[in-house]
């Protein structure tokens, strides 16, 4: 619990994370149930923070402004073995600090209470060293500090020991198990192909997009991307590492000789009965190869519109334009904001049998039944542009194109579009009507991209609050300004958070929503495109014309309970 209570309570009304008239209902209610006066506040945060009033991380925050320090994000983070000795479990739990590393002589340490200094300065005095510090809320330290200390060691966590055993020395590892995948490995490479086959499949029963392999000077470092967030996951013994890297190169079929250039390759293997195609990439760094492997999921393929994240409106706009005989529908954002997803979603909502797809892409991502998929090589010559030409001559009537990236792939892409295909592609833009001006700035004239451009959909992702710990709360009134809402708006939505729960281990979200701004190209469009109108006009013109941008979206999700104000504001832009 954070001492000086009535410190922090007059802090939390100065920096307006609670309304004043909510901390004098909440004093009036504890006071009411015959709690003494002078432990009246530290009450009082318990109940603004049970209530969903505010949470102990914005409080840590207030915290870290007022005394001029920084917070630690302790999913993010791992301690040295160094600090974990210097500071035992006892101490770091009587404190409740965690000590993350050394900075030179001085130790680094996170605190949830910078106000009780006699305690820090006994654990300085205890440890021999001076102490810095950064800030976390108690409970989450708490937390922390029992993952840290039960994961430390070489030996590692109970699934370490598991497959490695006790004993995983420098001469070599003594555990004898079999290989599981292949029938010719050595004996003593078994613990490997254990650890490599637990590591993808615990990173796939996580919902992970990505597992991050990265060798570190004194570490190797393994991380999830869940959610589109990194979360760092128990770490091998560094001299495991080559070892580990090899067995993943072996089963992406490159060349596990070649050290000195990237590589790309591709794993195909089975999960409880579901097949997975998962990307690898190989980068040699200073410290040894870097692996990155993509998880393609193609039970994401199967998604329907609405739980892509449409609103009814938008999913009727979005079919409209789908289903239309030609033109070009373009989805526009950055790498990883969803964009493959929600084109092979529209293609498996429009693949019909009276229908001919083509898709060409680099790399084909998912296979799909049904749908005549091209894979670009260039070291052969099949670019996008011969693959377009070649597929142009086999009478489809869709067209995917993976990306338009120069303006031959855009003019045949237009062509194909005015000679009565439909094509849907992709193009790196930050916003809808921005997708006009990259098309001209590519080298398409105005008049073709006028007669050919039949909508556009600019997405980003954000994360989903988890469903099985999701609350009520009311918001601040300065979270409300910041989305344009006041106070009278309250009765019209439904304010969530997650608690966070062992399903979404402990971080309050789980799974991705899209937050979209598509619109419709009208006459009124095709004109001022063909007029070669400035970006800023034709943004004013799509805005009263109904269009709502991703903020916005992002602003109805909010109200309707789906995602949380930190998301909307930390991934989309305010756009007057």
């Amino acid at each position: 619990m954070i001492s000086a209570d009535d410190y922090v309570v007059q802090l939390i009304q100065d920096r307006e994370l609670v309304a004043p008239d909510i901390v004098d209902i909440a004093r009036q209610d504890v006071l009411g149930q015959g709690i003494r006066e002078s432990d009246s506040d530290a009450a009082i945060l318990n109940l603004l923070v049970e209530k969903g009033y505010t949470d102990w991380k914005a409080i840590s925050a207030a915290l870290a402004a007022e005394f001029d320090m920084e917070t630690a994000d302790l999913s993010q983070v791992r301690p040295t073995d160094e600090a974990l000795k210097l500071v035992g479990q006892d101490a770091a739990t009587r404190y409740n600090v965690l000590p993350l590393q050394m900075e030179g002589s001085d130790l680094l340490v996170v605190i949830a209470d910078p106000l009780d200094m006699d305690s820090m300065d006994e654990l300085s005095k205890l440890v021999g060293k001076t102490l810095n510090f950064k800030i976390a809320p108690p409970e989450e330290i708490r937390e922390a500090i029992v993952a840290a200390y039960d994961n430390s060691g070489d030996a590692g966590s109970s699934a370490l020991k598991e497959i490695f055993g006790d004993n995983t020395g420098e001469n070599g590892l003594d555990v004898k198990i079999p290989g599981n995948d292949e029938k010719n490995a050595k004996e003593e490479d078994a613990p490997i192909i254990k650890y490599v086959n637990l590591l993808i499949t615990e990173a796939i029963r996580r919902r992970a997009s990505d597992i991050h392999m990265e060798p570190l000077e004194k570490r190797f470092r393994i991380r999830y991307r869940i959610d589109g967030v990194l979360q760092e996951v128990e770490n091998p013994p560094k001299r495991l590492q080559a070892s580990i890297i090899a067995r993943l190169k072996l089963m992406a079929n490159v060349s596990l000789a070649e050290k000195r250039i990237p590589q790309d390759g591709r794993i195909q293997i089975q999960v409880a009965g579901k097949d997975v195609d998962l990307r690898v990439s190989v980068l040699p760094t200073v410290y040894g190869e870097s692996i990155v492997m993509r998880i393609l999921d193609k039970e994401g393929l199967k998604l329907g519109l609405p739980e892509l994240g449409f609103f009814s409106d938008d999913q009727e706009i979005f079919m409209k334009i789908i289903t239309g005989a030609d033109g070009i529908f373009l989805v526009t954002g950055p790498t990883g904001s969803g964009k493959s997803t929600t084109l092979y979603s529209a293609l498996n909502y429009i693949n019909q049998p009276d229908r001919k797809i083509i898709t060409v892409e680099d790399p084909v991502e998912y296979q799909m039944a049904g749908i005549n998929q091209v894979q670009v090589r260039r070291e052969v010559g099949m670019t996008f542009s011969s693959a377009l030409r070649s597929m142009l001559r086999q009478a489809p009537n869709i067209i995917m194109i993976g990306e338009i990236r120069d303006l031959e792939t855009a003019e045949i892409a237009v062509n194909a579009s005015l000679t009565g295909h439909m094509v849907f592609s992709t193009l790196h833009t930050n916003d809808a009507p921005g997708a006009v001006s990259r098309l001209v700035d590519i080298g398409v004239k105005p008049f073709l991209v006028s007669a050919s451009l039949r909508g556009v959909l600019a997405q980003r992702l954000v994360r989903r609050i988890c469903p099985d710990c999701s609350a009520s709360y009311t918001p601040t009134e300065k979270e409300l300004i910041s989305i344009g809402m006041t106070i009278s708006d309250l009765t019209e939505t439904n304010f969530r958070k997650g608690k966070g729960c062992v399903k979404c281990h402990d971080t309050g979200y789980r799974g991705r929503r899209g937050v979209f701004e598509l619109f419709l190209v009208n006459e009124e469009i095709q004109e001022m495109i063909y007029q070669n109108a400035t970006l800023v006009d034709l943004r004013r013109k799509v805005r009263d014309l109904g269009m709502r941008t991703m903020r916005e979206d992002g602003i109805r999700k909010i109200a309707a309970g789906i995602t949380t104000i930190e998301e909307v504001l930390s991934t989309t832009v305010s756009v007057e």
